[in-house]
């Protein structure tokens, strides 16, 4: 957890005790680390499992991969409308009741992924019921992260809101280290034919156990003193309004600002944690045991230093530590798939922790420069779509295109200079965003409630 030290915040209204933040912080990580330990189940098992057994054998390995991907990217479709449709009841109601609903969704679509026939059983039909489960999980993913990144931001004291909203981010990389772990773990204990025919549906099953644990620890808190101040304004005045109609007619700069810092950092994560194991294991030839033990490596290294980055922006600043990441994600590719064409098992684990701490850098900073653009009526709505909107148009389709790519050109280069290309829309982003580092949120809703009133007075 994080250390135990209590700054002094910049507004008497935004003090939380360190005891009680602490608390936040784990209530929020316990949910998201469940939520995206599902998530990425899915990513992995379709890397690996699901081309097989739910596709007709093409004799390309590559095709039953590239369909499971885009069954992948259903998810990803359904993120923006779970953040759309969670972020307006979660302006209006509270963050933490609309993070019990996603908890609980996500886990019961992830669990019934684990009891579905497969292709030989039912035909199609089973990836049909593939793709209503995977929607429902991005659905239920889409209001998660809004949600949980809030609690923690809107509790914490300004001058260390990057530090302490960093922590739920941490829990990303957790949640696929435990996924992965279930994977390795099967993968290597069972027998190929048994992990394809059962060993597989283990990590699934396993969601309904931690969906529990995960759901107890989020009924122990509450929603920020803020939060409840200005619902309760928003309950009295008809001026005020939230939901995304609102964010985008008030605040669209900082809607599409956030989209930009979100681009480059999406589609570089899934390059990195889910494409890898495609071009090692499917273009390379390495072994799956063996991928899958260097991602979890790899993923303890990102959940350490994310913390450590967001703390860096809090001394830094949000804008300096994103560009740098974007500009150093810009040359990823060209320095990592050379590493990976090495097979050596050392070279390739430094290839993917070097990508994953350069992410690190566009990431850790994202729920703090997000919670600091909008006011906390629309907060949720505008985060939630800076976040999850730009997911269909980079993270869903980044493994469909590096795979298509190298499916066309039997070579990485082209997919190197995709990501440095998507790099360059983040580095823009983060030149042309105000800087946050610092800011009040009480400041930020104070200025939204002036000018609400010019506009009210014309």
């Amino acid at each position: 957890m994080p250390p135990d030290s209590t700054p002094a915040p910049t507004h008497n209204a935004e003090r939380t005790s360190t005891r009680g933040l602490r608390r936040v912080v784990a209530a929020s990580m316990a949910g998201t680390v469940v939520e995206w330990y599902e998530f990425f189940l899915f990513a992995t098992a379709a890397t690996l499992v699901f081309g097989q057994i739910f596709f007709v054998d093409s004799g390309n390995p590559l095709d039953g991969i590239l369909k499971a991907f885009m069954i992948y990217a259903v998810g990803f479709i359904a993120r923006p409308l779970g953040g759309i449709v969670f972020g307006h009841f979660g302006d209006k109601y509270g963050r933490k009741h609309l993070l019990q609903v996603s908890i609980v969704m996500v886990g019961v679509a992830t669990f019934l992924m684990g009891c579905l026939p497969t292709y030989e059983q039912v035909g199609y039909t089973a990836a049909l019921m593939l793709v209503l489960l995977r929607f429902i999980q991005g659905f239920a993913v889409g209001g998660e992260w809004g949600g949980a990144v809030l609690l923690v931001a809107e509790h914490s004291p300004s001058n260390q809101r990057g530090f302490w909203s960093s922590w739920p981010q941490a829990a990303v990389p957790i949640g696929n280290l435990l996924a992965t772990s279930v994977l390795l773990a099967s993968a290597a204990l069972l027998p190929d034919e048994q992990f394809l025919s059962w060993g597989w549906r283990i990590g699934f099953w396993l969601s309904a156990v931690i969906v529990i644990i995960g759901y107890y620890i989020r009924t122990r808190i509450t929603d920020a003193p803020i939060f409840q101040q200005v619902q309760n304004e928003v309950k009295e005045s008809k001026a005020q309004a939230f939901g995304v109609g609102e964010v985008f007619r008030r605040y669209p700069r900082g809607v599409f600002g956030a989209m930009g810092i979100r681009f480059g950092e999406n589609i570089m994560y899934y390059l990195v944690v889910t494409f890898s194991i495609t071009y090692l294991s499917t273009h390379l030839g390495a072994d799956t045991s063996t991928i899958l033990l260097l991602l979890f490596f790899a993923h303890i290294a990102h959940a350490v230093v994310i913390p450590y980055v967001g703390r860096l922006t809090d001394r830094f600043g949000r804008r300096p530590v994103v560009a740098a990441g974007a500009m150093l994600g810009m040359t990823w590719g060209f320095i990592a798939f050379p590493m990976f064409d090495t097979r050596n098992d050392y070279v390739i684990l430094m290839a993917v922790t070097l990508g994953l701490l350069v992410h690190a850098l566009m990431y850790a900073g994202q729920p703090a420069l997000m919670a600091e653009i909008f006011p906390t009526r629309m907060r949720y709505s505008g985060v939630s779509l800076g976040y999850q909107v730009t997911s269909i148009v980079a993270g869903s389709l980044a493994p469909i295109i590096a795979v298509a790519l190298l499916r066309a050109f039997g070579s990485a280069v082209p997919i190197s200079v995709y990501l440095a290309a998507a790099c360059a829309v983040t580095l823009f982003a983060a030149i042309k965003l105000r800087e946050t580092q610092g800011v009040s949120l009480h400041d930020v809703d104070e200025a939204d409630r002036q000018r609400l009133a010019v506009e009210v007075s014309r």
